[in-house]
């Protein structure tokens, strides 16, 4: 078998066997197929795409480049969950804890953030003492009693997605439909979780821009886990505008601890309560959506769920359970004051990322270091009436600034003179 074959046919629309995709991914794992090779292939896939067959040949030979977790010793339907990246995503602090909180079993592995998108793990660590290095002894065990843990991924898991993946980084193939699911799928597939929910975002501060493409993205990979004999739901949600209120990771675990207490922002609360009571449902701890809903609604007005986040972090490390706002220490608070008013219309997710990220918040490289201190809370969400002098927000900042940051904070707000329509938290969901 050739490399420059399995080029040329992907160049010419030909689709491959499933032995020459499996045979072409453990050569690159093994170093036997040089980058500028697999960079060429990339492209052509970038350019054409891939068949479905080849998509989940693909998802099955980077599945079977490394380890997989073996969730068998825990008992009950396991449950995991993942989003395709956002600004101001804070969605697992809720779910995971939440989930638990009604009997649910999740187990999950997660990723650090990249550029203006926040990782799970960046948030986790921010809260001091709390661990994400788990052996698997530990993990598996923290799942069996506290019923939730989040912890990173191993180095051998799907190897070929790492590799892949910091290719893809730099040659501008990333936004390719076939690519993105396989990567996402063989991950979560090598998880090990019976039942997978998906927040697939779209708009300014999501890799999709457009419903189209999210709904696109949903099908493949939930086509991918039927392959593999697992069920996967996505929940296509909109990403124009942040997550929430706040944007940086310590200003983000306190924002999800508010909504575990039952005070959260609404658009975070929606999100995180319909994939949870899709949750309860599927693992048959109620016989209905709408009584999984009623019992998820239950555990986050009790306090059930914040007090499960405590007894998860704690069994990860934590050395605090203190989180008020001594818990954020920054040098500076800057308010960002209206010179409009009317009607919030839009906030631009993307330039906020971007302007948190400048602030130290988030990586641009992966060697980069986190401020988790540092970030950005809005006073005010979409279709919320300010006056002139009236505090849009407010930046969180310590040593790291441009002279750019306030002129770029403005240009991402729009205004209306009247309410404008709202777009609904969860566009679609995708079964």
């Amino acid at each position: 078998m050739r490399v420059i074959d399995i080029i040329e046919k992907t160049k010419n629309k030909i689709e491959l066997t499933e032995e020459e995709i499996t045979w072409f991914i453990d050569e690159y794992v093994k170093g036997n197929i040089p980058d500028y090779q697999v960079s060429a292939w990339l492209m052509a896939v970038n350019f054409n795409s891939l068949t479905k067959k080849e998509t989940y040949y693909l998802t099955k030979a980077m599945l079977n480049s490394g380890d997989k977790i073996d969730l068998s010793s825990i008992k009950g339907i396991k449950v995991d969950k993942h989003s395709t990246g956002g600004v101001g995503d804070k969605a697992s602090l809720v779910v995971g804890p939440l989930a638990a909180a009604c009997g649910c079993v999740m187990a999950k592995l997660s990723g650090r953030g990249l550029g203006h998108t926040g990782g799970t793990l960046d948030k986790l660590e921010s809260i001091p003492g709390v661990t994400i290095s788990l052996s698997e002894e530990r993990f598996l065990n923290q799942v069996n009693t506290v019923h939730l843990a989040i912890a990173g991924q191993t180095q051998n898991l799907v190897p070929a997605d790492k590799k892949l993946y910091a290719l893809r980084d730099v040659t501008g193939t990333i936004k390719s439909i076939p690519l993105i699911a396989s990567s996402i799928m063989s991950k979560k597939l090598a998880s090990g979780a019976d039942v997978i929910c998906l927040d697939v975002k779209f708009g300014s501060g999501a890799f999709m821009k457009t419903t189209d493409e999210a709904i696109e993205l949903s099908n493949e990979m939930i086509s991918l886990a039927n392959q593999a004999g697992k069920k996967a739901v996505c929940f296509i949600t909109d990403m124009e505008s942040p997550l929430g209120k706040a944007i940086g990771n310590r200003l983000e675990v306190l924002e999800a601890i508010n909504c575990l207490k039952g005070k959260g922002p609404k658009d975070l609360e929606n999100i995180c309560t319909e994939i949870v009571s899709y949750m309860v449902f599927v693992s048959g701890i109620r016989n209905s959506k709408e009584e999984a809903k009623k019992l998820v609604y239950e555990k986050l007005r009790d306090g059930s769920g914040y007090n499960k986040f405590l007894e998860f972090i704690n069994a990860q490390g934590a050395t605090t359970n203190t989180f008020d706002e001594s818990f954020v220490s920054c040098k500076e608070i800057i308010p960002l004051l209206s010179k409009k008013e009317g009607y919030i219309a839009k906030i631009d997710a993307l330039t906020l990322g971007l302007v948190s990220m400048r602030l130290g918040a988030g990586r641009e490289t992966k060697e980069d270091s986190i401020d988790p201190n540092v970030g950005i809370v809005l006073n005010h969400q979409c279709n919320e009436y300010v006056k002139v002098g009236e505090p849009l927000l407010y930046i969180y900042k310590n040593d790291k600034w441009d002279e750019n940051i306030i002129s770029d904070l403005y240009n991402a707000y729009s205004f209306s003179d009247k309410p404008i329509k709202e777009f609904k938290t969860i566009y679609k969901i995708v079964e």
